[in-house]
């Protein structure tokens, strides 16, 4: 075997880097491994997009976050942030480092891994306990139509220059559709947006980008084909479902941003009880510990897949470190301020 471990944190995003970084406050040696770098998640985002919450409410581990124009931050500042607070800190991080299994062994775990990219066995690892902090976006909520396998359709915005000129049909109307079709006619894209409903809904949008895309619509900038589904997907475009029938848009690339899911499997696999229609960790929410005892969720990976909008997200889930760390070691170190030790910046309510 290898390291032994007090607890293995897997997930490199924000909540996993944050609660390695308390457990060690607390004396105990951690380790974070992640089948990607770190971030992995944020790292399909377009370049450039920007996130809802101010740099306050996502900074982690006590490392202030600053913003070169003071605005809310990118991709690419967090992503920097992120590798900064890991170094600063001296995090033990492992990435592209695969998960395999997780079996009980006496008093903890063993835990088996492998390279991520060549799939070759790594040393195992023992720890006491593990957090799983694997958040909750793993691969794009399929539709399940002819054609979504096309070479033309993609469910990831890529850097919006690739499309100038282009025709391009986005499918969704949430965030990251609402997002990319702004963008994408910026950049110079004919667009077109599917949504299954009539408007965008206020509170699934970021407030800054709802009315942006309605002027625009308004204004036949951006067309807008509302209470339609796609139906038939091809090489030159979309059969989309509307009240009045089908209608047919043709366009260079179809963006299917219809959103996306946990990959359940790791939980599956250690046992843990999946609950609900969003089939989330069931978990004890003053601890964070599953009812795999020694087995700890953390992040947007105690949501499962969230349907009905986003209620997880970084800023409320920074009390889920100091759960852990709480319920692993017995108590939290002073000095850490209010976000800690009284746990006042906010809860994330797991349904």
């Amino acid at each position: 075997m290898g390291d032994e471990l007090d607890v293995l944190v897997v997930g490199a995003g924000p909540i996993g880097l944050e609660t390695a970084w308390l457990l060690g406050r607390c004396g105990l040696k951690s380790a974070v491994v992640d089948r990607g770098a770190i971030g992995a998640t944020m790292r399909w985002w377009a370049p450039g997009t920007k996130f809802f919450s101010s740099p306050e409410r996502i900074a982690i581990a006590g490392v202030p976050m600053a913003v070169a124009n003071q605005e809310k931050a990118t991709r690419e500042d967090y992503l920097g942030y992120l590798v900064q607070v890991a170094r600063a800190h001296s995090i033990d991080v492992r990435t592209f480092t695969s998960v395999d299994a997780v079996q009980r062994s006496g008093v903890g775990f063993a835990i088996a891994t492998s390279d991520a990219r060549t799939g070759a066995d790594l040393p195992g690892l023992r720890a006491r306990c593990v957090v799983l902090a694997i958040g909750n976006m793993h691969r794009p909520r399929l539709l399940g139509v002819p054609g979504e396998d096309s070479p033309n359709v993609g469910h990831y915005l890529r850097d919006p220059m690739e499309y100038v000129g282009r025709s391009v049909l986005i499918v969704g109307g949430k965030n990251s559709a609402v997002e990319a079709a702004i963008r994408l006619y910026r950049a110079g894209a004919h667009v077109t947006v599917s949504y299954r409903r009539s408007e965008f809904d206020a509170k699934r949008v970021k407030y800054w980008l709802r009315p942006e895309l309605e002027w625009l619509i308004g204004k036949q900038k951006i067309a807008f084909v509302a209470e339609s589904t796609p139906t038939e997907i091809d090489g030159h475009g979309a059969v989309l479902q509307t009240p009045d029938g089908p209608t047919r848009v043709d366009a260079d690339d179809v963006l299917l941003l219809t959103g996306y899911e946990q990959d359940p499997s790791l939980f599956e696999q250690v046992g843990i009880e999946l609950k609900g229609e969003a089939r989330h960790p069931g978990h004890d929410r003053k601890t964070m510990q599953t009812n795999v005892p020694g087995v700890y969720v953390a992040g947007t990976a105690v949501a499962g897949t969230e349907k009905a909008g986003v209620r997880v997200f970084i800023e409320n889930a920074h009390v889920h470190a100091a759960r852990i760390a709480r319920s692993i070691s017995g108590s939290l170190p002073s000095g850490l301020g209010g976000l800690f030790e009284d746990e006042s910046f906010g809860d994330a309510e797991e349904s």
